[in-house]
């Protein structure tokens, strides 16, 4: 592997690996890591029990959406953590999630479902057994077993809700809940909508498992001393969104955090009080995806949720570039380069979404870098292009994790997302970019060619055709904030400064390394916890789209309405 660098110093660190090899590994490498260390430490089926179900029978320490006996072979089989999400043709596809409390061994798991509560139909769900087996810092080995329960439900009609109880054969039924599809694209059927983002979302919970897990282990809680630990960003953001009632909801990467080590290699599991080395993180917990898909359920269980991937999802504790256990839990729309499972495109209405991998472009972090083999560009390309000549299709809305454009210290800007994506966004007239990775909210002024087109403050009017492409960072989801460069102060509704130059920032270069730029884009900067709320509002000869961002107190801090005539 010579002296090549993966991960810039001191961003992620090693897990176990002695740390300059770790820095050099691939996804691929470090996965191949794991399993020969696991080769060395065999775990025996009554010790893998021990390592999964029957920890999970003495959860009662923190969270458990299942109660005390979860996991436990001889508990009762029940179902929680419900989600729901679009297939590729999201006006008449639903997919429908959710997690099993132990191994259903040969019990079946039913989605009923219909137009009405009286349901009707009834379809068997798809159970998938996600096993996984990290080293544990004391020299063991943590070993996890998960059931994910799948429901594929097609032929519906657009924008109609439909109903849906879960039910095991051993007699256990949720309550009845409803999801609707999406907006069918042809004209005459569309009315207005509403959709929310954020990303670098997490939990403020603590996991239940392994057990003796102390706030700030696993969790968002390991708040900086401006930070009050007593204060739940993460829910507050939450519970803005539930009120918000969007018609659906996209997470631009960095979904759960149970990688908080961030550079998708090999997972320890590291208890409280196990230190950390001198780098930063090296945990891996499997249990905080139990944690998090409880807390989003009030919203996911109702609202379609649609996921893209950051660095903190690669999780080279399982193949396919890390992204295996993504594939037990969540249902991807599926239309996108087959290697990249969470790149894919949805339309709802007029607007059409792209899920993109920033993972596979990154300068910054590279240990996914180039894993496509330039599929997932080719696929941008045909699929922009496919979408800008659809005459039912007014804007194109791209979301993923690292930046294209931004200011903050901890990360800026990726030169590995400009170079294979701006230019794109530029030619098939982007309307907005929803980026996460950055601890901040932050939106540029309109931007074609790399340059600022002209200032668009708050409330202002842009017309995307012919002003450019505005990028928004939203990574204040929940996660502990970050700071801007020196020097560089927030401007936000309500506390406008009247330059706001950024004489300091940089970008990530494809040697790993920071070139400095100066930065006149940058227009709105808000450090605190934050989403954005769009309302589109279809029309025949003039169609408009307003995007406000919102703190976790539900104040509004800037809005751009974007103004389009349809083809």
């Amino acid at each position: 592997m010579g002296t090549r660098r993966l991960t810039a110093p001191g961003e992620t660190p090693d897990t176990g690996i002695p740390t300059a090899v770790a820095a050099s590994m691939t996804m691929a490498e470090q996965y191949d890591w794991h399993q020969d260390y696991l080769r060395r430490h065999r775990v025996s089926r009554r010790n893998f029990l021990r390592g999964s179900a029957a920890l999970a029978a003495v959860a009662g320490l923190g969270v458990s959406p299942f109660g005390h006996r979860a996991y436990a072979a001889d508990a009762p089989l029940t179902v929680a953590n419900r989600r729901v999400g679009y297939g590729s043709d999201a006006a008449s596809q639903l997919r429908f999630a959710a997690q099993l409390s132990r191994s259903p061994g040969g019990l079946k798991v039913f989605v009923d479902h219909g137009p009405t509560p009286a349901l009707g139909a009834t379809a068997e769900a798809e159970v998938r057994n996600l096993v996984t087996q990290i080293p544990d810092s004391r020299g063991g080995v943590l070993a996890a077993e998960q059931f994910y329960a799948h429901v594929p439900v097609d032929g519906l009609p657009g924008r109609a809700p439909h109903f849906y109880q879960w039910r095991t054969e051993d007699g256990f039924v949720s309550d009845v809940l409803s999801a609707s599809t999406a907006m069918p694209s042809a004209r005459d059927a569309q009315v207005p909508f509403r959709f929310t983002m954020l990303g670098d979302q997490g939990t403020d919970d603590t996991p239940a498992l392994p057990p003796g897990l102390k706030p700030g282990d696993y969790d968002d809680q390991y708040y900086k001393p401006d930070n009050d630990p007593t204060v739940g960003h993460t829910t507050n953001v939450l519970n803005q969104i539930v009120a918000s009632r969007p018609d659906f909801h996209v997470l631009a990467g960095d979904i759960a955090y149970a990688d908080p080590s961030g550079a998708g290699k090999p997972g320890t599991f590291v208890p409280s009080g196990g230190g950390n080395p001198p780098s930063g993180f090296d945990k891996f917990n499997p249990f905080v995806w139990d944690v998090y898909f409880g807390s989003i359920e009030r919203s996911a269980a109702t609202t379609p949720w649609m996921f893209a991937t950051g660095n903190h999802d690669m999780e080279a504790s399982y193949p396919a570039h890390g992204y295996a256990g993504h594939l037990a839990r969540l249902d991807f729309p599926g239309n996108g380069p087959k290697t990249c499972p969470s790149v894919y495109s949805f339309v709802y209405g007029n607007v059409a979404v792209l899920s993109l991998d920033a993972n596979d472009v990154s300068y910054e972090i590279k240990a996914n870098t180039g894993y496509s083999g330039g599929a997932q560009n080719s696929w941008v390309e045909r699929t922009l292009a496919a979408h800008r000549a659809d005459p039912d299709i007014d804007f194109i809305v791209c979301f993923f994790h690292h930046c294209a454009y931004s200011t903050t210290d901890s990360h800026a800007s990726d030169g590995g997302v400009r170079a294979a994506w701006v230019d794109l966004f530029d030619r098939h007239r982007v309307d907005l970019v929803l980026q996460g990775h950055n601890h901040v909210f932050e939106r540029t002024d309109p931007i074609r060619g790399g340059r600022p087109t002209r200032a668009a403050e708050d409330n202002a009017v842009v017309y995307p055709d012919t002003d450019g492409t505005v990028y928004y960072t939203v990574g204040s989801g929940g996660r502990p904030r970050y700071n801007f460069q020196p020097g560089e102060s927030e401007s936000y509704r309500g506390h406008v400064i009247a330059d706001t130059f950024v004489p300091n920032s940089y970008v990530w270069d494809a040697n790993g390394d920071k070139q400095p730029e100066g930065v006149a884009w940058s227009r709105v900067r808000f450090r605190n916890y934050a989403f954005i709320r769009v309302d589109v509002r279809p029309g025949t000869f003039v169609s408009e789209m307003d995007v406000v961002a919102v703190d976790e107190y539900g104040n509004e801090l800037d809005k751009l309405t974007y103004r389009r005539q349809p083809s």
